[in-house]
């Protein structure tokens, strides 16, 4: 009997990018857990993308994924297919003041670029351990910026194929929010840096790396910043006040470092590490009445129900 992911294979389109059946996702995250994809897509460029969304067919899920720095995989997998932006998608250029930088780039590198270039406003995009992809959908921020502040353009696909330019209000960016619908893929991004002093640039981004480095488990298997931070508060106080620094389920832990970041602590599962964080929402309620709200993206289904 042919795999979930050999089924589904033969039910799309030609590409000439790569199509894997049955491909393990839990070694391209950064927590290393969770189930397989049922087909894992990298496509070669953005052509190659738009004519696989237009004729894929409507009933099958599509899922993109940046580096997977701040996304849990669950234990059953990914139904449908998967879709992870490299190579073409990677590249960053500047023109005067403005960066370009397809969606599966590093924010360190957009970062470096910028500074290279004499350009300021980008630094804190070198604090965030991701993609331009995964900050344009999360509007992602720190030490002080937020992709809202910089970007001036992004481009996007939506699943019918149809390749769009979003200007920054078309992109409805609030807190760690994006307004463009879910199944629109982002694959390039148009950042505003403004003249600065290379070697002032250098060390803000100095600072940022000592920062993180000492306030967050940065070695760790873990997934960025758990929760959102409600209105007026700080989510790693809220989780710290209920008692949950260092609380343990299973394989994964509340971190002691931050209280705000999840570990595996090498024998984790996805269900672990999702019922551990299900539990701090639970006791954060039971303690301060406010109800957290994820910022780490679960996608797939449990292993019971693979």
């Amino acid at each position: 009997m042919d795999s979930r992911g050999t089924a589904l294979l033969r039910r799309l389109p030609a590409v000439r990018g790569r199509l894997t059946p049955d491909a393990p996702l839990g070694p391209l995250t950064w927590f290393r857990v969770g189930g397989p994809a049922d087909v894992l897509f990298r496509p070669a460029d953005e052509d190659d993308l738009a004519q696989f969304l237009a004729s894929c067919p409507a009933d099958v899920p599509v899922t993109v994924i940046g580096v997977a720095s701040n996304l849990l995989v669950r234990d059953g997998g990914v139904r449908g297919v998967v879709i992870r932006l490299g190579g073409s998608f990677a590249q960053v250029s500047v023109e005067d003041k403005l960066v370009h930088a397809g969606a599966g780039a590093l924010d360190l590198t957009v970062a470096q670029t910028a500074q290279a270039a004499g350009l300021s406003g980008l630094e804190f995009l070198s604090g965030i351990p991701g993609t331009i992809g995964g900050a344009i959908r999360m509007n992602g921020g720190a030490y002080g910026g937020e992709t809202v502040d910089v970007i001036e353009t992004a481009v996007g696909i939506d699943r019918q194929g149809r390749r769009r330019v979003y200007s920054r209000d078309d992109l409805h960016l609030t807190y760690r929010h994006c307004g463009v619908p879910e199944d629109v893929i982002f694959t390039t991004a148009a950042l505003r840096g403004t003249a600065g002093d290379k070697a002032a640039i250098q060390a803000r981004m100095d600072e940022i790396a000592a920062a993180r480095a000492a306030s967050q488990p940065v070695r760790a298997r873990t997934g960025g910043s758990t929760f959102a931070n409600p209105a007026g508060e700080k989510a790693w106080a809220l989780v710290d006040r209920a008692g949950c620094r260092g609380l343990v389920v299973g394989g994964a832990q509340m971190s002691e470092k931050h209280a705000n970041f999840m570990l595996n602590l090498g024998d984790a599962t996805a269900a672990d590490i999702e019922a551990l964080g299900e539990e701090v929402r639970r006791r954060v309620l039971e303690t301060s009445g406010i109800t957290l709200r994820w910022e780490i993206r679960r996608i797939g289904v449990p292993l019971d129900k693979g």
